[in-house]
């Protein structure tokens, strides 16, 4: 599919997104660290994790709603798009919950915090499966004419020629 964001031939959304995942996955898992062994090093440190995760994923969502522009209108792309961006956003806005409720004392953080950071991964994991249901079945923002032999996407080459195809026999 054509459209969307990209840079240097890749779209954009998914190169950003791996960081926001990384960031909140770790603070997950050093809340839990920090709830089994109670020390706040761990809890600190998951405050950061998400802070930082916070700002990566609002950047990530910016270009996946351009992206999301891109979708023509009336395909199942379009709605797993939008059920998707939606999960993500939700997950973004609990995540930001447990750094609000862990904010004035990062080192002890209420249960509270934990839990919704713990409820904010499981949604983020719902979206990222989304997320590669309009990748790897839907094709979003893949180079149309993609195949195992395509030129690089810094080439001026067509990915388009069917020199090199790879056939299945």
């Amino acid at each position: 599919m054509k459209g969307g964001v990209k840079i240097l031939g890749h779209s954009v959304h998914p190169i950003l997104i791996v960081f926001p995942l990384g960031l909140l996955a770790t603070g997950v898992v050093f809340d839990v660290i920090y709830l089994i062994w109670g020390n706040v090093t761990f809890s600190v440190v998951a405050y950061w994790m998400i802070t930082a995760g916070l700002v990566g994923g609002a950047l990530a969502a910016i270009f996946g709603w351009l992206d999301w522009f891109a979708i023509p209108s009336g395909t199942r792309a379009k709605s797993i798009g939008l059920i998707h961006g939606l999960v993500n956003a939700t997950a973004l806005v609990i995540f930001a919950a447990s750094w609000w409720f862990r904010n004035s004392a990062p080192a002890q953080p209420p249960a509270l915090a934990s839990g919704l950071s713990i409820l904010g991964a499981g949604l983020a994991l719902v979206g990222g499966w989304l997320g590669g249901e309009l990748v790897e079945r839907l094709g979003v923002g893949v180079h149309e004419g993609a195949h195992l032999n395509a030129p690089s996407s810094l080439s001026t080459d067509s990915a388009l020629s069917t020199e090199n195809v790879f056939v299945k026999e």
